[in-house]
């Protein structure tokens, strides 16, 4: 399926004309908008100018280009990647370092495309969402992201354009602290993907699928499509009912129930389930010795799946989450929803073990292994008893006292609604669904110096995955520092943040259909 979609099609003409030309002729529905701070202008260059930097840049190319990627186990998937890789070369800068990074557009079909560093508090003309911040990177054109790295974390990147994250379009960021208070013996970066490209279809074709949402289905409109079973009673709707217009339900996923989400745990049934890219029957191998220490890097970088996350045979330490550092807390598995990051340690135990990704709600999973030392490896379908024992979400942690926020009243509080439903597939905020060709028609305003919160109301009968873009805030009064929340059905969660960093921000689910269909918003500073 050709991939140009509504976003590429406006932009297919703007080629990589500078962020200030795209707000210029941006407005407001019926000139009403406030004036605001431009993504390039004077505020946005003042802020990157306070970052603490190291005079050294990092250079690097990333070619996005079609790939014909190797998963393991005989599964070839023909794709888009980075430089023929998924995930793609890891990147690690220390803090303060500049990263100039020149996206290389080969796509097919003159593809439009662009990069988004996903966490980084970064000047905001480099943000990489076309067309708030730039225009999108045209096919066979170039576009240099230049920006200092200035806190250390785990994060990653990946295109901000349509439904492309879906693909293999994405690579681990890492930027190291100097001054790392942490004691460990070694690293290993485990990033969590579901797999659908080259498979089974493409992500438009997926998205082409689910964006007609349930409504046309006899008595399916509006219903928790969790309730449906793949294999009992229900079975009628997991064909093609041609009493509903022929509607096709090859990538639906029905029956995908999960306590921890709350009941619907996602729309899209996927083949396969990644860690760093090897399916499970062929997994990859982390190779250490008994006693070490290790941090592992977890990163979900799916587009409708969360992860429960366990190594067989041991106790996780969680350390940070998002890049920000919590009050150590020892489990034995974890919950990663969509953009998510956590970092935790573990000291290796003698043997082989799995490192099980548990697709939550839809009975599949991704698996690697870490081998200390003799013994067989186990079963790709193996669940380990960790994945059923105490199970750390992020409410449930506090953030370390030296990233706590400080006290403080909210200047300003914005009620954020998340709206729609399967039935229509109307995903929105406030009951609006986005506009990208019009990004700042209805702006959540902020002032810089401001404390801001956020109350994030899910009026949904299924969880979002909420991302700030350019920030990251608090979960309460003590909760982790964030940029990526799991916001449960019918649940509130309030969120605070200071609006110290200038500029136009992308506030989105990150399940990758619901964002394209319309929960988005624009996070706007008034100039």
């Amino acid at each position: 399926m050709n991939s140009i979609n509504r976003r590429s099609v406006l932009l297919a003409g703007l080629g990589v004309a500078g962020a200030g030309a795209l707000a210029a002729c941006s407005s407001g529905s019926g000139g009403s908008t406030p004036s605001l701070v431009s993504p390039d202008g004077a505020a946005v260059a003042a802020a990157e100018r306070k970052r603490r930097t190291t005079g050294r840049t990092q250079q690097v190319t990333l070619t996005a280009a079609r790939a014909k990627l190797d998963l393991g186990g005989g599964v070839m998937a023909a794709s888009w990647a980075f430089s023929g890789r998924t995930p793609g070369k890891e990147l690690r800068l220390s803090v303060g370092d500049t990263l100039a990074a020149e996206l290389s557009n080969q796509l097919p079909d003159r593809t439009t495309t662009s990069i988004h560093w996903h966490g980084i508090a970064l000047r905001a003309d480099m943000d990489g969402v076309p067309p708030a911040t730039q225009a999108a990177v045209r096919a066979g054109s170039n576009f240099t992201y230049r920006f200092v790295t200035d806190a250390p974390g785990t994060y990653f990147f990946h295109p901000h354009v349509g439904v492309q994250l879906d693909r293999g379009l994405y690579a681990p960021l890492v930027v190291e602290d100097p001054e790392e208070p942490l004691q460990y013996d070694d690293e290993w970066v485990v990033t969590l993907d579901d797999w659908v490209d080259g498979v089974t279809g493409t992500p438009d074709e997926v998205y082409a699928e689910v964006r007609q949402g349930m409504g046309g289905m006899d008595g399916m409109d509006g219903m928790d499509m969790g309730n449906m079973s793949m294999n009992g009673g229900s079975s009628d709707a997991s064909a093609s009912p041609s009493g509903s217009g022929g509607m096709s339900m090859k990538f639906m996923a029905m029956g995908a129930r999960s306590k921890l989400l709350g009941g619907d745990a996602g729309d899209v049934k996927y083949p396969y389930h990644l860690v760093n890219g090897r399916v499970p029957a062929d997994p990859g191998v982390y190779t250490g010795k008994p006693g070490n220490r290790v941090r592992l890097r977890i990163i979900n970088a799916g587009g409708d799946t969360a992860y429960r996350v366990a190594l067989g045979g041991h106790k996780l330490t969680i350390t940070h989450t998002d890049g920000y550092p919590v009050r150590h807390q020892q489990v034995d598995a974890l919950l990663v929803g969509m953009g998510e990051r956590y970092d935790v340690l573990v000291t290796l135990a003698d043997g082989v073990f799995p490192l099980v990704a548990l697709a939550e709600g839809k009975d599949a999973n991704g698996m690697a292994l870490v081998r200390t030392g003799s013994g067989s490896a186990p079963m790709a379908t193996v669940r380990p008893e960790e994945l059923d024992g105490m199970i750390m979400t992020a409410a449930q942690l506090k953030a370390a006292d030296d990233v706590r926020l400080a006290t403080k009243k909210a200047d300003r509080v914005h009620r954020i609604e998340l709206t729609g439903s399967m039935g229509r597939y109307d995903w929105g905020i406030n009951g609006k669904r986005f506009d990208m060709s019009n990004p700042t028609a209805n702006p959540i305003l902020v002032e810089q110096g401001e404390r801001v919160r956020l109350d994030f109301v899910n009026r949904t009968t299924m969880w979002h995955p909420m991302h700030l873009h350019g920030h990251t805030y608090q979960l309460g009064n003590d909760g982790p520092r964030k940029d990526t929340t799991i916001v449960l059905p019918k649940k509130t969660v309030s969120v605070y943040f200071d609006a110290d960093n200038p500029g136009q921000w992308m506030l989105h689910c990150h399940n990758a259909y619901h964002g394209e269909a319309g929960m988005m918003a624009l996070v706007a500073y008034q100039a």
